[in-house]
């Protein structure tokens, strides 16, 4: 199968007050017509990634190419060619949807028959017909990131980049999105996804890489990714982090895999289920250890995230001490945002 998208090597280094590296030797490849997730905590490099393959900024190495075509010495055919949907809704608030739609028309240089059709369209598509002509500053969130995916959709992208679509949306708000995403792929876009929700990775993506420290840590599908790191996740709930701490221990002893603590749980990966189960309960209870929670599951991505990366989620990791780790992380965040987007440009 083709590859839609091909990144080699890329990197990006922010200078300023600090200098931070925030893409360091990134390669990964997209094969048309699929998902592909692309994972990490806030300052990992995600959101540097999509702005260089949307042509927003340059690379200081490496190449990328989207639709074989590279993104510096084409960006103006790239940009033809491609969808952007972006952390925050690049739409005017002041206009009414249809109107919002339009507009990206206009700046995409289609015509006005084109245009017309193709909003009513993707009103109808995204649910948003009867608040098509209401001014964007009554939408909620949900009806905002829906009209802001539709603008992407104006020209018919090939290539669908959607940085971190659904944060801060209500869980029905993002199955909504989800569902969408799943219409368009079955046509025949190719999507690359940004996200900190793993069960949208894993409900999505068709193959995962994991961003952190600008490099790409793990790469797989997700069903490979969660059978590599076991075959059943015990997890356990402590009432303080001392009794974490040596329950992460006695953890260690029923096999090959090293625990992971966590704040008050520490969780470990075992090959034999049920009876490291009965093995952990009785060395807890000669330490005369209680838990508070016992649990035995099947892994899930956010157990391949939390071994990849130390961590579950970005709000836990700053919660943690405020190392150099989670001080690199910041800096990156900063330097992303601190770009603006164009708005309709890319869309």
């Amino acid at each position: 199968m083709p590859y839609a998208i091909e990144v080699d090597n890329l990197s990006k280094t922010f200078t300023g007050k600090r200098e931070v590296r925030a893409l360091d030797g990134v390669s990964f490849t997209v094969e048309e017509g699929t998902v592909f997730g692309l994972l990490g905590p806030n300052g990992s490099g995600k959101t540097t990634a999509v702005r260089i393959l949307t042509t927003i900024l340059r690379p200081d190495s490496g190449t990328a190419r989207v639709l074989g075509h590279d993104v510096v010495k084409k960006g103006g055919l790239v940009r033809s060619l491609i969808g952007l949907a972006g952390q925050y809704a690049a739409v005017d608030e002041n206009l009414t949807g249809r109107e919002n739609l339009v507009m990206v028309g206009n700046l995409n240089h289609l015509s006005r028959s084109y245009v017309g059709g193709r909003a009513n369209d993707l009103l109808e598509q995204f649910n948003l017909a009867d608040a098509g002509d209401r001014p964007l500053k009554t939408y909620s969130g949900g009806m905002r990131r829906r009209l802001d995916l539709a603008a992407a959709l104006v020209a018919r992208p090939t290539v669908l980049f959607l940085d971190e679509p659904t944060t801060g949306l209500d869980p029905q708000s993002r199955n909504d999105l989800w569902e969408v995403i799943e219409s368009l792929v079955g046509g025949g876009t190719t999507v690359l996804l940004t996200t900190q929700y793993l069960e949208e990775a894993d409900r999505l993506a068709n193959t995962l890489a994991v961003l952190d420290h600008g490099h790409v840590i793990a790469e797989g599908t997700p069903a490979t990714m969660k059978a590599d790191l076991g075959a059943t996740v015990l997890e356990v709930g402590l009432p303080n982090l001392e009794d974490a701490r040596r329950t992460g221990a006695v953890l260690d002893t029923l096999g090959p895999h090293s625990s992971i603590v966590n704040g008050t749980f520490a969780e470990v990966t075992v090959d034999n289920g049920p009876e490291a189960a009965m093995l952990g309960l009785r060395a807890l209870d000669r330490e005369g250890i209680v838990p508070t929670a016992f649990t035995l599951r099947e892994p899930s991505l956010d157990d391949v995230f939390l071994s990849l990366t130390g961590h579950r989620t970005v709000e836990e990791a700053e919660k943690q001490q405020d190392d150099g780790t989670t001080r690199r992380r910041r800096r990156v965040r900063a330097a992303e945002e601190a770009l603006p987007i164009a708005t309709g440009e890319f869309s």
